[in-house]
């Protein structure tokens, strides 16, 4: 989820275009860093427990609201995929939390910080569709 998000990023941090585009795709530029950095520390949870982590071709992307617009300006469309993005990683990592209980305390640790961080992306990408929708009116 997280590989996929960044790859999302990237494309949508160059893509957009327009004055209105700036703010969000430096904003995505600079979440991809973060997103980055979930995906590592995951992967790494992941080999401490036993786990292998999957190449490329082991990978599955789903996240459809995520995906580049083909209007490059379409900007309200790349915030709402944004959230869903956002959304999505909340509620695993809420699923993870709640598995991990009693059993595995670096992995709810790890996910509780995790879980923070994208609390703190969706309200960010939450703020911005409410400005660019009163704007849009």
């Amino acid at each position: 989820m997280e590989m996929e998000t960044v790859q999302n990023y990237v494309a949508n941090s160059v893509n957009l275009d327009g004055v209105r585009a700036e703010e969000i795709k430096k904003s995505l530029a600079a979440d991809v860093s973060a997103e980055l950095g979930h995906a590592q520390s995951l992967a790494k949870r992941i080999h401490i427990l036993g786990g292998q982590v999957p190449g490329s071709s082991g990978f599955k992307a789903v996240q459809q609201s995520l995906q580049p617009p083909s209007d490059t300006t379409d900007v309200a469309t790349v915030i709402r995929g944004v959230i869903e993005a956002e959304q999505s990683a909340i509620t695993q990592y809420k699923k993870i939390i709640k598995l991990s209980e009693g059993e595995d305390y670096p992995t709810q640790d790890l996910c509780i910080e995790l879980l923070s961080d994208e609390e703190e992306h969706l309200r960010e990408f939450q703020g911005f569709l409410k400005e660019y929708e009163k704007t849009s009116r």
